[in-house]
């Protein structure tokens, strides 16, 4: 259970910066601390850093980047807030999407120039709700790669990095300044380690059933697809030293993990020309809605399954994704010849997929809008072979939390910063407002990157200035 302990007792160890999770947001949050002339340890439970941050697409979306001039996209700032807070019906905390909205594109360069990862932009389709082809990826498309490849980079930079280190408590002042952690070690041991700046980058509360059932209970028995360690520890570390707490219904989820091999089916079947029929072989909503509310959409189905259904040049796309090789290497995406043979393999009767496939192709030919609203204006036509992947919804990661602001210090009731705790990424409120449909496209890697990056600075340049 986190703890808040306000003893007077020594510390085995005092460090200027201390950043508990070791996902992006952390390792973000180290790597610009470092660059600001201090010693920053990284404080992260497992045994290798990964968090939520492996287990995503590890795509980030950013407005103005090199990589995007290169690709020949014309993009801006403007634009990018414009289209978050479009998709958050206007409820985007406004601080915290001007600070990642302008803070995302020389994040990425220099992620890129200074550490060497080389993003390039996703450039041969659109994610739902971006008006610019803006998201970074690495080259495998994968979360694990883009957390190894900022582990690394943290390591070449001498950053320490401390696993198996749990932190189970904070040490704070009566008047809310956190003075330390304690560090519990898999062998029963604990530490106690003091520090003059705390950056909670430890995520929010997705594997907390608690704490969904409190303010997420639509989704309290959903699949969680996140990382287990991500148990509320922030909020309620925050909330105990007075920290006021934002949209805390707001959570990203996701209508395509291939059911039951537990693996990410990329949204692009869907954005490419593809659709969802439930077990009974119908559609029963407009899929280029996005896949947040996509997980309610396909589990308020019969059994709380779908299938994707697209088709061979879908599929090549698709496959830029190492999640997407991998479901096809375990079986997950059928092939079907025929409108007939796909019947055959979903059990779902002939006609019926027929109709609903002829259905789409007659929508498509007139480029109309259908009476779910999707518009399919533009839309490539199916044809076999037909490609299929029976789904689930899950909860992925939420998106409320601590209220910070854009230097990521983490904020009172009534706007006033606690003295020297940031917070970034899940454990701070992001910009998708208080409703799984406000979640745009790479929301939570991109709060991940870019106020890890501002809260490492902010927190150095708090811990030199002290005496």
């Amino acid at each position: 259970m986190s703890r808040i302990l306000t003893d007077d007792l020594p510390f085995d160890l005092t460090v200027p910066v201390a950043i508990v999770g070791g996902g992006a947001a952390g390792l973000c949050a180290a790597l610009a601390a470092k660059e600001a002339g201090t010693d920053p340890v990284v404080f992260e439970r497992d045994a290798l850093p990964q968090g939520s941050t492996a287990l995503s697409a590890g795509l980030i979306p950013a407005a103005g980047t090199a990589a995007q001039r290169a690709a020949g996209i014309d993009d801006s700032e403007a634009a990018f807030a414009a289209d978050i807070q479009v998709k958050a019906h206007g409820a985007a905390d406004a601080v915290v999407l001007r600070a990642v909205t302008e803070g995302a594109g020389p994040a990425m360069d220099w992620l890129s120039d200074v550490h060497g990862l080389a993003f390039t932009v996703i450039a041969d389709f659109s994610y739902p709700g971006h008006s610019a082809r803006r998201m970074h990826g690495l080259a495998s498309r994968s979360g694990a790669e883009l957390v190894d490849r900022l582990r690394a980079a943290a390591e070449t930079a001498g950053v320490d990095i401390v696993t198996g280190a749990h932190v189970t408590a904070l040490i704070a002042t009566p008047e809310g300044r956190v003075r330390g952690l304690v560090v519990s070690r898999p062998d029963g041991s604990e530490e106690r380690i003091g520090c003059l700046a705390l950056v909670l980058a430890c995520n929010g509360y997705g594997g907390n059933r608690s704490l969904v059932a409190e303010h997420i209970p639509a989704l309290k028995d959903a699949l969680y697809f996140g990382h287990p360690g991500n148990q509320g520890d922030a909020v309620l570390w925050g909330q105990s030293l007075g920290a006021e707490l934002r949209h805390m219904t707001g959570h990203q989820g996701h209508g395509s993990v291939a059911h039951p091999h537990g693996i990410l089916v990329t949204w692009a079947v869907v954005m490419e020309g593809g659709f969802q029929v439930n077990v009974q072989g119908q559609r029963f909503w407009n899929e280029a809605s996005g896949y947040s509310e996509a997980a309610l959409a396909v589990l308020g189905q019969p059994g709380g399954i779908a299938f994707d259904v697209f088709d061979d040049r879908i599929a090549r796309i698709a496959r830029q994704f190492e999640d997407f090789r991998r479901a096809e290497a375990a079986g997950a995406v059928l092939q079907a010849e025929s409108t007939d043979e796909l019947a055959r393999r979903l059990s779902i009767p002939r006609q019926v997929i027929r109709a609903t496939l002829e259905s789409v192709a007659d929508l498509k030919r007139r480029r109309a809008t259908d009476g779910f609203g999707r518009d399919w204006a533009g839309v490539p036509d199916l044809a076999p072979p037909y490609r299929a992947v029976k789904v689930t919804g899950a909860l992925f990661h939420t998106q409320g939390g601590l209220a910070v602001d854009g230097a990521a210090r983490v904020l009172r009731a009534g706007g006033v910063p606690l003295p020297n705790l940031f917070a970034a990424g899940g454990a701070a409120v992001g910009v998708s407002g208080p409703e799984a449909s406000g979640y745009l496209s790479g929301n939570g890697l991109l709060t991940a990157v870019v106020l890890g990056r501002i809260a490492g600075g902010e927190a150095a340049r708090l811990a030199r200035a002290e005496p």
